[in-house]
């Protein structure tokens, strides 16, 4: 049906109904940490903890409380988007029933909520809890997308419609996940976790000997059903859905995080049920839910892509289409960064690192530093055509389709997450997803094209890559990681300045604020010779507090000194040659420094 609705009412109602499906995420996530941690009783009273409304400085206690507050953030967002729906989206019934049906399924929730923490309950009311909750976050996510959808005038589907073959097989994904995710619950809340060591096999064997072990092997089973379906509709995706914008990307992560959901589960059975692996096992499970629940909707009701984004690729060979996804992960760049990230290793432990840790960080480290820079070709392919450094890329000279590039993207991001998480240590994981965070969403999204300081803010995402080094071998943060974070942060704008003033008319052809086009190209060269004074200065700061020895002080006065010569040069003179002399200096500046800095922590 058309309604004419208009476009400020259609933003507002989705950052609200986002808002609360983020937050019943959170929540399903959260009391997934509650079973796995046993903080089920660490309030044993409700809504208060102990008759208070400050709960007492216990771990059980504290992550019962945070669950509850989460869950009365996420019931006033639901109330609120169930009664914009009823107001004003009313005639569109992908939107008002899914919001109905999710007010009166959080209504269930809550009744169900209190009766696990006043009671102690049998395992298959706790997988019922977790059944309704992801049964809401579900319908929250169609209004969600369905919002998305809208324009100011246009026409949305009264119901979701599987008629074509890709679509009828991602509801089969979904549902077999959502049975996956229930009995996995259950057999939780059996207390049959633990009673299979090893993986796939139970203690060795196929057939159980006991009836918390047949539990065990038979959420597996599911497991193993399930998977082939998922690995199908992959397949499937790749080769019927690859024009498809948002349905090919999702459809290949939701089959990343499926699959990852295992991994996670594997390492929970070999390495003794950690915590953290606990909680990643929960959160890897509603991401995979919430992601195929995205992908049904956008099957089933996704209007025909605009006409520009179905534009056939150039036609290419299996080599060149290989080629083209290396290509999207900017090897070079890369390449810098995991150099930074080696040095660090060697810094924080002093002494040649393990191979196997090296290879794993350097492993996750590379796929997500070139899973951020897919992405951020996949969001820039407009601009990119205006540019002639960057319109050969592969998504605008038409090799790849977007949806290839945003999908390959995310796959690497993903992937890179779940190896360091498992063959390193949790903090490096988290370090590498703020640094994929930082560059996709603070730089990429929000200040590329609208702050002439973006480099300068941006340039925390690649300074992550040295930190992510040092913490994989020292499993904590130490003052080192401070410097290193410092000094490739105040690296990047005049390396980058460099190149935006050689590249200046591709930047304003694409209408990109970088300080050249901005500030102009005579106060850029002022700022470039204050931040490498500022680098230099900041570089000779480990040997003042004592942390690095005479070989790196003299490495870094040498190079420094060459670096402010050539950014000398550059606010002296100016023109191309010279800023393209510093941007070549200031590359092997970052790599000579570093090797000091690994050089000085062997001897």
């Amino acid at each position: 049906m058309s309604d004419k609705i208009e476009s400020t009412t259609i933003r507002r109602f989705r950052n609200l109904v986002l808002a609360a499906s983020a937050v019943t995420f959170l929540l399903i996530v959260m009391g997934g940490i509650v079973r796995v941690t046993e903080s089920g009783q660490g309030c044993p009273d409700w809504p208060l903890c102990y008759g208070r409304l400050i709960p007492p400085l216990r771990p059980d206690a504290i992550i019962e409380y945070t669950h509850r507050l989460i869950a009365s953030l996420a019931t006033p967002l639901i109330l609120a988007s169930a009664v914009v729906a009823w107001w004003r989206f009313r005639s569109i019934r992908l939107i008002i029933r899914p919001m109905m049906a999710a007010l009166g399924l959080l209504l269930i929730e809550i009744v169900l909520g209190a009766i696990t923490v006043l009671t102690k309950t049998p395992p298959v009311i706790v997988a019922i809890h977790l059944g309704v909750a992801l049964s809401v976050l579900a319908m929250l996510l169609t209004a969600t997308v369905t919002a998305f959808q809208l324009s100011t005038e246009t026409h949305i589907a009264g119901r979701l419609n599987f008629h074509t073959p890709f679509s009828g097989l991602a509801l089969g994904g979904l549902i077999g996940t959502f049975v996956v995710l229930v009995s996995g619950v259950f057999v939780a809340g059996s207390g049959a976790t633990k009673s299979c060591t090893g993986w796939p096999l139970c203690n060795g064997s196929l057939f159980p000997g006991d009836t918390l072990g047949w539990i065990q092997m038979t959420h597996r089973f599911i497991v193993a059903l399930v998977s082939v379906l998922i690995l199908i509709l992959m397949v499937q995706a790749w080769r019927t859905q690859r024009m498809r914008i948002s349905v090919y990307p999702a459809a290949i992560v939701s089959g990343i995080l499926f699959f990852a959901q295992a991994f996670v589960g594997a390492l929970n059975t070999t390495q003794g049920f950690p915590v953290f692996f606990l909680a990643m096992h929960v959160a890897t499970a509603a991401a995979t839910w919430a992601a195929l629940v995205v992908l049904v909707v956008l099957s089933a009701s996704e209007p025909p892509p605009r006409e520009a984004e179905l534009t056939a690729t150039a036609p290419v060979s299996p080599v060149g289409y290989v080629r083209d996804l290396i290509t999207l992960t900017r090897p070079l760049v890369v390449l810098l960064l995991l150099v930074t990230a080696y040095a660090s290793m060697v810094i924080g432990a002093k002494t040649w690192p393990a191979p196997w840790l090296v290879f794993w960080t350097l492993l996750g480290g590379g796929l997500a530093a070139g899973g951020a820079q897919a992405v951020n070709q996949f969001v820039d392919r407009d601009i990119d055509r205006l540019m002639m450094r960057t319109a050969k890329r592969p998504i605008p000279a038409g090799r790849l389709t977007p949806g290839e590039g945003l999908a390959w993207g995310l796959s690497l991001s993903l992937v890179s997450l779940y190896l360091l998480a498992g063959f390193v240590n949790w903090l490096a994981a988290i370090l590498t997803l703020v640094g994929i965070i930082y560059y996709v969403l603070i730089y990429t999204l929000l200040l590329k094209r609208t702050s002439v300081q973006n480099i300068v803010i941006g340039g925390g995402a690649g300074a992550m890559a040295p930190v992510v080094g040092l913490v994989a071998v020292t499993g904590h943060l130490t003052i080192w990681a401070v410097f290193l974070f410092a000094i490739v942060f105040l690296w990047t704008p005049p390396h980058f300045w460099a190149l935006a003033i050689v590249r200046l008319i591709d930047y304003k052809r694409a209408n990109i604020p970088v300080m050249p086009v901005v500030k102009g190209e005579e106060y850029t060269r002022t700022q470039i010779m204050v931040y490498a004074v500022v680098l230099v200065l900041v570089t000779l700061l480990p040997f003042l507090f004592r942390i690095s020895g005479y070989i790196y002080f003299v490495s870094a006065i040498v190079l420094g000194i060459l670096l402010i010569y050539a950014a000398w040069e550059v606010l002296r003179k100016g023109g191309n040659k010279n800023a393209w002399r510093l941007y070549r200096i200031s590359s092997m500046y970052l790599l000579l420094l570093f090797l000091a800095m690994m050089i000085n922590a062997l001897i």
